[in-house]
């Protein structure tokens, strides 16, 4: 997991241009929400945008929600004017930029120095604004190790479908299905093990991107089920009705978060002195050793980071 672990499991996109939209996502209970200036905003409307998002971050209301805000991605005109507007405008309340279409570890960089600058000339904290990269294509998926390690401020990886899909001449209209005629298995496996691994490798979490069908809440479970399983920790949502969805799908059972404190617990106590200093035990009808631990590790912090709490103590037994 990130090693400053937030949770990400819904990641709300909204509209930069759109006031109605970002009111009405104050009220919403996604952990993330990102301010869009890139693809949900028109050329025209961007300017404008960035005004209405500096205000709406200033303004406050988000609750614990992390404030993201996606600017342009590097190979256009409007990408510089989005930096230095948004963060000079309202970097005190901005958690992290969101940088589009990133295909080489350079474009991290360069973000990272903008933000440095700013920062500094800003007195704001520097280094305290993450950078979240988004993988949308053939060239930046082969990069993404290096991408992932370019700033320390990346804390996240996340997979644009639609534009990868059009990248690699997928053939499919319908964002995240299996195209027609794969029918040997996930056509995304590797895309979305490559993201994992990069993002696993260097502490950062693995988002996956957005299920287009917004009414088809059983397909977005199933597709958000895909990556969840994998261990990515968290999808986009596009509309109120996936936010539960994102929640619940990317939250551990409830069974399974007690079970993971009860092994952290039980396993602290054995391998104590009082315990017996084992390196191994059982706990019930289950052997539990440093793997185990490990293990549980990751599934007590999924369900520490969403909130969670337990419904379960395991007790040393009676002396």
């Amino acid at each position: 997991m990130s090693t400053t672990l937030r949770a990400r499991r819904s990641c709300l996109a909204v509209p930069g241009s759109s006031q109605k939209f970002i009111d009405k996502a104050r009220t919403l209970n996604s952990d993330q929400v990102f301010l869009d200036l890139e693809d949900a905003c028109a050329p025209l409307a961007k300017p404008g945008a960035r005004k209405t998002i500096v205000e709406a971050l200033n303004e406050g209301g988000w609750g614990e929600k992390i404030r993201v805000v996606r600017v342009n991605d590097w190979t256009t005109e409007w990408t510089y004017r989005d930096v230095v507007e948004v963060v000079e405008g309202a970097g005190a309340n901005l958690d992290a930029i969101m940088l589009p279409k990133v295909q080489t570890p350079e474009q991290v960089v360069a973000l990272d120095l903008l933000l440095t600058q700013i920062e500094k000339t800003n007195g704001l904290e520097v280094g305290k604004i993450g950078i979240e990269a988004q993988i949308e294509n053939a060239l930046g998926l082969t990069n993404v190790n290096a991408i992932a390690t370019a700033s320390p401020r990346v804390e996240t990886i996340i997979f644009g479908p639609a534009d990868f899909m059009a990248s690699i001449n997928m053939k499919s209209l319908v964002v995240g299905e299996q195209p027609p005629g794969y029918d040997v298995g996930d056509a995304y496996h590797h895309i979305l093990m490559s993201i994992l691994m990069a993002a696993r490798a260097h502490d950062k979490q693995a988002i996956d991107g957005p299920y287009l069908q917004i009414k088809d809440v059983d397909g977005f479970r199933r597709v958000a089920g895909r990556s969840a399983a994998l261990g990515f920790d968290g999808k986009w949502v596009l509309h109120p009705g996936q936010i539960d969805a994102a929640n619940e799908t990317f939250s551990p059972a409830q069974s399974d978060y007690d079970h993971a404190e009860n092994i952290l617990d039980a396993y602290e106590y054995f391998t104590s002195e009082a315990g017996g200093k084992r390196g191994a035990a059982m706990i019930g009808d289950e052997m539990i050793d440093e793997a185990s631990r490990k293990m549980a590790l990751v599934i007590s912090g999924k369900g520490r980071a969403a909130g969670m709490t337990r419904t379960d103590k395991w007790t040393p037994p009676e002396a």
